[in-house]
């Protein structure tokens, strides 16, 4: 008979033992409890559902989950994994320790699961930052890098492998006019036709920007390499099909070869870069191998590269100012800026030998600046020369205009000279038609300065009608591929009363470029009803010392400096004196 001791102590056991059972049920942590022969004696609700055994989703494959815990049983002493549980494209991690216990002669294994599958979705995007490209899903630089160690490290003999250095021609241009949307599109669809037919054993590495690395391992030959690189250029010429736009692009590549072109990666990937080069300098669109003589090329754009930054830093910069004359009447109505390069020994360096390449390393903001200062410090010489209502046009690259931030610091410059209205930008086609809002954001800023705008070089750039339609420049330039013997071209005759026409329908006035004789004159006066030019028959640019000699009082003097044709000029100048910027 049971004493009513002994049913008190019972009743607080079974009170307890319902307790634990309730905190066991709840705990956070998915906990099972099973036997030896892995029959399963307890699991609570958090296992339950990490486990799929609560009838909310199918169960999934436990059996690495039995593996793990037969190795505890076996070993005697805790095993722990992780369980990655997957349910159609979702995934959970577990972070499970298997415990192996002895209660009351009973071997039991008791398993703790936590679910870590926000921690391991964050490792797994670290991991896909640090080596994959975001955009097209290609290994990064380090990738590719680690390879090509891999390789030069086991230095077998006869091994050998290549690596290309590709750049997409014109990437810039095709943001500009298409946008960044499409531009991004472009890089994924041209990494998918780059990385078409390889190997296994290759790696396709986009590095930055629109900048490929391919390393093409094993190779036998220059020969295999060069087949297959061609293969792939032809692959690239279809057109790409993005946003209802069809896009062309074509891509430079330079290769090296190892060992034949160095035995580092660092090594390889420079001459490969050398050898990229001499292709965009010639042409673009082809595919080079690194010889030697690129090494001394690359050499001497380095020392012209010191040698540019250095000119800036010590402002060895000048400008030359070229007249903008109404050929009826003689009179110089404008002038225009026109960057020059005093180089070590005092010579001046024409722009077509600095001007790319200042664009190309981001030095061309820094230049533009320099000639807007140069043009405000020789403000009065200008006045007294040319006169004091002669318009000041500056240059400004396509690449700068689509720049609102730069566009805002210089707005913000010629507006502090105190005379902003004297200005006129010159820049080329590709500013209006590129979809870069310079139309609706930019030219706004320099209307309020009243600042004018030219299009420069007009012609000779991307322009379609409809784009001319939108825009509001205050004057065309006819580039003077247009005007050179116009006298004797019939089609450039066409061509130039068909852009007449189409400046004086939207309302802007047109200068014709690069004047150099009589007979180009005579036919502008006689056929056409351009009124202003500019070129080495009416003036040549006139230095800054020059204006500081030359201050003649009255406007007949300053026509007879400026833009009065003698002798020298009815002979012309050299067509490949390269006057302008």
């Amino acid at each position: 008979m049971t004493s009513m001791n002994d049913s008190k102590h019972t009743g607080a056991t079974e009170a307890e033992l319902g307790f634990l059972k309730e905190i066991v049920k709840l705990l956070p942590a998915g906990l099972t409890v099973q036997d030896a022969q892995g029959q399963l004696l307890l699991v609570n609700d958090t296992a339950a559902t990490q486990l799929g055994m609560d009838g909310r989703r199918p169960s999934p494959d436990l059996a690495q989950r039995r593996d793990a815990c037969q190795r505890a049983l076996t070993a005697g002493q805790a095993v722990v994994t992780e369980e990655a549980l997957h349910d159609g494209p979702a995934r959970q991690v577990l972070l499970t320790t298997h415990r192996p216990v002895s209660v009351a002669g009973r071997a039991l294994l008791i398993s703790a699961s936590s679910d870590i599958t926000e921690q391991k979705n964050f490792e797994d995007q670290l991991f896909r930052s640090a080596y994959f490209d975001e955009l097209t899903g290609l290994p990064s630089r380090r990738v590719i890098e680690h390879r090509a160690n891999s390789l030069l490290g086991r230095d077998r003999e006869g091994e050998r492998f290549a690596l290309a250095f590709l750049d997409v021609d014109n990437f810039k241009h095709i943001n500009d006019y298409y946008g960044h949307a499409v531009g991004d599109a472009l890089l994924v669809e041209l990494s998918k036709r780059l990385g078409r037919d390889l190997r296994d054993s290759d790696v396709l590495s986009r590095i930055s920007g629109d900048e490929f690395l391919l390393l093409l391992s094993p190779i036998q030959s220059q020969e295999e390499v060069a087949e297959f690189m061609q293969s792939t250029l032809e692959r690239l010429t279809a057109p790409f099909f993005i946003d209802n736009s069809e896009v062309f692009a074509s891509t430079s590549v330079g290769v090296s070869l190892y060992p034949d072109h160095g035995r580092s990666f660092e090594t390889l990937r420079q001459n490969a870069d050398i050898a990229m080069y001499r292709i965009k300098n010639n042409g673009k669109g082809s595919a080079a191998f690194f010889d030697s003589g690129m090494e001394r090329e690359a050499l001497a754009r380095m020392k012209i590269e010191q040698s540019l930054r250095q000119a800036i830093l010590e402002k060895r910069f000048c400008c030359a100012f070229q007249s903008k004359v109404d050929i009826r009447t003689q009179a110089v109505t404008g002038i225009e800026a026109l960057v020059r390069l005093r180089d070590d020994e005092g010579v001046i360096q024409a722009p077509g030998s600095f001007i790319n390449l200042a664009s190309e390393l981001g030095l061309i903001d820094e230049l533009t600046h320099l000639v807007l200062a140069e043009i405000v410090k020789s403000i009065d010489p200008i006045n007294e020369t040319f006169g004091a209502e002669a318009t000041i046009s500056i240059n400004v690259a396509a690449k700068q205009a689509g720049n609102p931030e730069f566009m805002r610091n210089f707005a913000q410059a010629l507006d502090d000279t105190g005379f902003p209205q004297r200005f006129m930008i010159e820049v080329t086609e590709d500013a209006f038609v590129a979809k870069n809002h310079f139309q609706a954001e930019i030219l706004p800023m320099f209307r309020k300065l009243g600042v004018g705008i030219s299009i420069d070089d007009f012609g000779t750039g991307y322009s379609s009608l409809s784009a001319l339609a939108d825009i509001t420049a205050d004057e065309i330039k006819i580039d003077r591929s247009f005007i050179t013997d116009i006298h004797k071209r019939p089609r450039s005759q066409g061509i130039l009363r068909a852009i007449e026409s189409l400046s004086e329908a939207l309302g802007m006035t047109v200068i014709a470029e690069g004047i150099e004789s009589y007979e180009e004159l005579a036919y502008l006066q006689a056929a056409t009803r351009i009124r202003y030019a500019q070129g080495y028959y009416f003036a040549r640019p006139i230095f800054l010392e020059e204006l500081k000699l030359a201050t003649p009082a009255s406007s007949e003097s300053r026509a007879s400096v400026s833009a009065r044709p003698t002798q020298q000029n009815r002979q012309g100048y050299s067509r490949a004196s390269g006057y302008r910027r």
